[in-house]
């Protein structure tokens, strides 16, 4: 939808995870990560791709939740760092597309260094005054939120998304009080002050190249 004449290249489109803590649940997660890869027809949870939107260079990573429910692995911190750093090559704006659930817990701590990876990727970006764009849809949560879908010069979001650390039920059984109507909607976050704008998909493109061209 973003590109022009839908072309783009894929970044790192054959990265996929591996298994550094050899975790078994309900069953191995190499098992469950090679029956996501042939029903999603994906290699793990994040695409990241470069093009020309409106003819504009820019650098774009998007979130699947289709595999493990978009869940934040290894794999995804490393190709949203390649992302940046082809941003920091080409000095092409970056844009991330979350949907997730978190941290994936079948690679533990492995999961959790994403967050700083990609945080301190993105501090780079800053320091070279190239754009950073956040959009967060449905739902965007747990370590995801609490790293990069957070820390765009511009966090915007669509109309409806899920947007929070921990969900509204865990919070509600926590803290044992009821939760204000529309808790965690993007409306509620953004009447809080934690995102810029609401856009619906279909107004996307034209909304982020006004955006971008009024930072050049």
């Amino acid at each position: 939808m973003l590109f022009d004449m839908t072309k783009y290249t894929e970044l790192d489109a054959q990265m996929g995870s591996g298994d550094p803590l050899s975790f078994v649940d309900t069953k191995k997660y190499t098992d469950r990560v090679a029956s996501t890869e042939l029903k999603s027809g994906l290699k793990d949870a994040v695409r990241s791709a470069y093009g020309e939107m409106n003819g504009s260079a820019i650098t774009i990573a998007a979130m699947d939740f289709s595999f493990i429910g978009g869940s934040m692995g290894s794999v995804v911190g490393e190709k949203i760092s390649r992302a940046i750093d082809h941003s920091l090559k080409t000095r092409s704006p970056f844009l991330m597309i979350s949907r997730s659930g978190g941290a994936r817990m079948m690679e533990a701590g492995f999961s959790l260094m994403q967050m700083a990876k990609t945080s301190a990727r993105l501090a780079l970006l800053a320091e070279a005054k190239i754009p950073y764009i956040s959009l967060l849809t449905d739902p965007t949560t747990g370590g995801v939120t609490a790293s990069y879908a957070m820390l765009g010069d511009f966090n915007i979001a669509e109309p409806g998304a899920l947007i929070g650390f921990a969900g509204p039920r865990v919070i509600r059984e926590t803290i044992g009080k009821d939760l204000p109507k529309g808790f965690q909607s993007s409306d509620f976050v953004l009447d809080h002050g934690f995102l810029d704008f609401i856009v619906d998909r279909k107004d996307l493109k034209d909304k982020l190249s006004a955006l971008l061209t009024m930072l050049k």
